[in-house]
């Protein structure tokens, strides 16, 4: 039996009570975990009628109405793959986006925001239109050549097929190569757009194509050829580029900790790269530690001392390095300088108990002096 079919006929001996929802069934009697109040769960059980706009998102940003109808149970899951028939225009009219067969792979933002959530919601030979807000589509900076900023764009989408991923494990090393750069370069598309997370998303998703796993069997067949061998040379290449431009989305986002493991993991394998270097010394400055940082550019400029960024960021750092430098001997001198003055203190305190001492001895002595005499006067007087 075919995934589609069972798609098709799993639940088809399976009623629904009368007077429950669906939301109901499927919580009650599947015991899954719905939430009623989830506007994606909304937009899923409750199938609008044709001509009806579903509210994807609950606060019109994005708008679905079915113009035809597809197969029933057919709607794809994430990660599968989709074929799509696209046309997008503005609000006057002009087409702006025309594809015949767009192939993406289903939530990894090979699309607007807005697509990428819409065709989720789409049978198979489905046709909708589709409306996306600028949030979800090419917002603030719009597309060249033809989409200008904040504009909102209306689409008509079929959703031709859809497909099971294929898995990694069968797929050949070209294979894994060409689609981990395909999602580097979508990702690169997202971070030029100031779009970090999506950035991450994307090459997070290019690493997992771009990282063979040794104890595959057939990867271990493979590496016998020495044809191979400079395939998978290629591919720790490419997978060096993916662990740089991640770690400079993540420092975008100021997940310091996360960039700073992304860039050893290239200088584990690449210790001279001087993209890594200089992207680990700035991490390093963010996160305070000057002294760190300072050296690991001084790498980086042995290696590229042309490089006028190096050379600006280690200005900075030698600025900021003499005045930790100073700190620490101003906090030095106020420890220095409070232990001086306490022992003056104690001097001035043993001097004057001394002198109370000997004060105390003095008239100690005079008193006994002048009691001597009194009674040698008396004596004499009483004798005499």
């Amino acid at each position: 039996m075919t995934v589609e079919t069972f798609k098709n006929t799993e639940m088809e001996d399976e009623p629904v009570h009368p007077g429950t929802t669906q939301t109901d069934f499927i919580k009650n009697e599947l015991n899954f975990d719905v939430d009623p109040n989830d506007p994606m769960t909304n937009a899923a059980l409750n199938d609008p009628q044709p001509e009806e706009w579903m509210d994807i998102l609950g606060n019109g940003q994005l708008r679905k109405k079915v113009i035809r109808k597809g197969k029933n149970g057919t709607r794809p899951n994430r990660s599968d793959m989709c074929t799509l028939k696209i046309v997008g225009k503005l609000k006057d009219g002009t087409i702006v986006e025309e594809h015949e067969n767009l192939k993406i792979q289903l939530g990894d933002v090979e699309v607007i925001q807005g697509l990428d959530l819409a065709v989720a919601l789409m049978d198979v030979e489905e046709v909708a239109e589709i409306e996306v807000d600028p949030r979800f589509a090419y917002g603030q900076l719009g597309k060249d050549p033809n989409i200008p900023p904040d504009a909102t764009i209306f689409y008509t989408v079929e959703l031709k097929s859809s497909e099971l991923e294929e898995e990694i494990e069968i797929l050949s090393i070209s294979q894994r190569k060409e689609i981990g750069n395909k999602k580097r370069e979508r990702g690169n598309w997202w971070f030029t757009r100031n779009e970090p997370t999506l950035a991450i998303q994307c090459y997070r998703r290019a690493l997992e194509f771009l990282l063979p796993t040794e104890s595959r069997a057939s990867y271990q067949h493979e590496v016998e050829d020495s044809t191979i061998d400079a395939e998978l040379q290629a591919l720790l290449e490419d997978r060096m580029k993916v662990y740089n431009n991640l770690s400079a989305a993540q420092m975008r986002t100021q997940a310091y900790d996360a960039a700073l493991k992304s860039v050893e993991s290239v200088l584990s394998c690449q210790p001279q790269n001087v993209k890594a270097l200089f992207r680990k010394g700035k991490i390093l400055h963010h996160k305070g530690e000057h002294a760190s940082a300072y050296q690991t550019l001084l790498q980086a400029a042995k290696l590229e001392p042309e490089s006028k960024a190096i050379q600006a960021e280690l200005t900075i750092l030698k600025q900021k390095n003499a005045k930790d430098a100073q700190h620490e001997k101003n906090l030095y001198r106020k420890m220095l300088g409070t232990n001086k003055n306490n022992n003056a203190l104690s001097k001035i305190t043993k001097n004057d108990n001394k002198s109370k001492i000997t004060s105390k001895l003095t008239w100690g002595l005079i008193g006994g002096g002048v009691s001597a005499a009194l009674v040698g006067v008396l004596l004499y007087r009483f004798t005499s």
